[in-house]
């Protein structure tokens, strides 16, 4: 019996031995026996494109407004045509800046054909775009550009001309008199500079009886640029207008206003279309704004990635365009092309 006990014994420490060895002779092995992927090793997932396919991530300013889906729209209409894959994505606000470069670092870790990017911050993306520029993948900037000569091209609106457009329509809608302040989403962003200086010096230069009371910056959420609007209207009880520069700025604007009861007492010009400020404009709200063409800038980027991946001729700036829509015009086909819900 004693010696029963002591072969059992033994077998079990056998069968613990094999299976140990087993173990150190399968290392480096998956349960199925492949091998196991190493760390940093390639992505074939959703991110990434198959051996021999042209792969274009598309790195928005963010993804809470519905102009950048409608961008995601134009970018993907163009990848189906072209035969291309694309992925789009952005920071869930556009005050994430790191994010955003980490999402571009992520990026150019999968060895893209080419990059698709608009910018947060025009500086801050310069070191990683360097390194796009060492591998050979083209950049195409879009809807803001940055402070280099890196990116092949950028498909954008005007926005310099668009917001003194803008200038000029509020100034038609007060009387050419009187204090208006305005509402921006950043002062780090090409469109936010741009259009934060061309509406300024539109009314600077060609109404000198219309007076800028107050800039704010409200990162371009809606419920800040609220807060916002509604401290520069106690302020300013004479304000007359208020321009918000980006679809989150004039919808905050327009909140602002309707909680103040100040409908029919403060022109609202804003930037940018979406179903809020389409409401805004058929209830009487909003006086009119300016949209841009966001699928036509999705279309045009990932467009243009194609042709510099494939050594084409790429102009250095695509206009995209711009229109002005109120009332008047809002069901126009050519203001519907353009609008977006």
């Amino acid at each position: 019996m004693e010696i029963m006990k002591k072969l059992s014994v033994l077998a079990l420490i056998l069968m613990l031995t094999a299976s140990l060895l087993a173990a150190c002779g399968s290392s480096g092995k998956s349960a199925s026996g492949t091998d196991s992927p190493s760390e940093g090793g390639s992505d074939s997932g959703s991110g990434s494109a198959a051996e021999g396919e042209i792969y274009i991530p598309i790195i928005s300013k963010g993804f809470q407004h519905q102009f950048w889906q409608a961008v995601k729209t134009g970018a993907e209409q163009a990848g189906e045509e072209l035969g291309v894959k694309i992925t789009f994505e952005g920071p869930e606000t556009e005050s994430q800046v790191d994010k955003q470069i980490e999402m571009l670092q992520a990026a150019l870790d999968k060895k893209p054909s080419a990059i698709g990017f608009a910018a947060l911050d025009s500086q801050a993306s310069i070191p990683y775009l360097k390194k796009a520029q060492e591998n050979n993948i083209p950049i195409i900037a879009f809807d803001s550009g940055v402070e280099s000569d890196i990116p092949v091209t950028t498909a954008s609106t005007d926005n310099m001309a668009a917001s003194a457009l803008a200038a000029d329509k509020m100034a038609e809608l007060i009387g050419n008199e009187g204090k208006i302040a305005m509402v921006v989403h950043d002062q780090t962003s090409v469109t936010g500079v741009s259009r934060r200086d061309g509406f300024k010096k539109q009314i600077e230069e060609k109404y000198p009886n219309i007076e800028i009371v107050d800039i704010q910056y409200g990162g371009g959420d809606h419920l800040k640029s609220t807060d916002l609007a509604k401290a520069m209207m106690q302020a300013h009880p004479d304000l007359k207008g208020i321009f918000g520069a980006n679809e989150g700025s004039a919808v905050g604007v327009i909140n602002a206003v309707t909680e103040m009861k100040k409908e029919g007492h403060i022109i609202v010009v804003g930037f940018d279309s979406g179903k809020a400020q389409i409401d805004a404009i058929k209830n009487g709200t909003m006086a009119g704004a300016i949209t841009q063409n966001p699928v036509g800038i999705g279309y045009e980027t990932v467009k243009a990635a194609v042709a510099a991946i494939k050594g084409e001729k790429v102009e250095p700036q695509i206009d995209t365009g711009f229109y002005w829509y109120d009332k008047n015009n809002i069901d126009s086909d050519e203001i519907k092309a353009v609008i977006y819900e």
